[in-house]
């Protein structure tokens, strides 16, 4: 069986719903979607967003609706639906749905940007928290020779390959040099890129900003990303960036997976 698993930051959800930018997935016809920063109660989702009736949905929202969110919408019922590493909660952050073939994780990873200096110190230590309780279970599960499926808005751009200005990035965050040793490490626990498993061009991006017409330029970077164990690289067929699905400042990404 061939699955096509779609993980995308929309930046809103009822957001995207109003503006009818959700059909470009549905349209698809994906057994598994992923989103990010859905900005809502579960309650204000549910009765919102109609367009997902005929998948399993599930919901993981910050204490403050306006910010955060995350949710799964799966064709398959998952054995079981977790929102934490270990003991360690997030809320609004971690969507953790264990399939029979392999476990699959659906993260917001914090961005640790901010305008105020001050403020985004204390947003990069919390960034830098999550990524160790993140890395830390990551490391306990491959070592267990789990089958393991990560995927979300990871707020780091792993190499100069994935962005387009790396000079002017690097002296900021999703960028620094202590970010991308982040990526090195979730490697080195034995997890593998599946877009750089088929791809390995330049100028392929999933996030742009608003502003200076940067997606037109296609001035970007590629924050968003599927990570898998080795265990299932034979498993996946294709993973891809669907850059021409508008609405969000991200956009989604995929892969092809087979199960037995």
């Amino acid at each position: 069986m061939k699955l096509t698993i779609l993980s995308w930051n929309v930046n809103g959800l009822r957001k995207r719903h109003t503006d009818n930018h959700l059909n470009q997935l549905t349209e698809t016809n994906p057994e598994i979607i992923c989103m990010q920063e859905t900005k809502g109660s579960e309650k204000q989702l549910r009765s919102t967003v109609n367009c997902f009736d005929d998948y399993h949905s599930y919901y993981s929202t910050y204490h403050d609706a306006r910010y955060a969110g995350v949710a799964i919408y799966s064709k398959i019922e998952p054995l079981n639906i977790d929102y934490k590493f270990g003991k360690n909660k997030y809320p609004g952050r971690i969507l953790k749905a264990e399939y029979t073939d392999f476990t699959l994780f659906n993260i917001y990873f914090p961005s640790g940007a901010d305008s105020d200096k001050v403020v985004q110190e204390q947003k990069l230590k919390n960034k830098f928290t999550f990524y160790s309780h993140f890395l830390e279970h990551m490391e306990g599960l491959s070592n267990a020779g789990e089958k393991v499926v990560v995927c979300g808005d990871f707020n780091i751009a792993h190499n100069q390959l994935d962005l387009a200005n790396p000079k002017y990035a690097s002296k900021n965050p999703g960028f620094l040099q202590v970010e991308r040793a982040l990526i090195n490490r979730l490697i080195g626990h034995g997890f593998l890129d599946t877009f750089r498993m088929f791809n390995s061009e330049g100028d392929q991006y999933t996030w742009w900003s608003y502003g200076h017409n940067a997606r037109e330029k296609n001035i970007g970077m590629r924050l968003d990303h599927f990570f898998i164990t080795e265990s299932l690289k034979d498993k996946v067929k294709d993973a891809f960036i669907c850059s021409d699905v508008v609405g969000s400042d991200h956009c989604p990404i995929g892969i092809e997976l087979v199960t037995k």
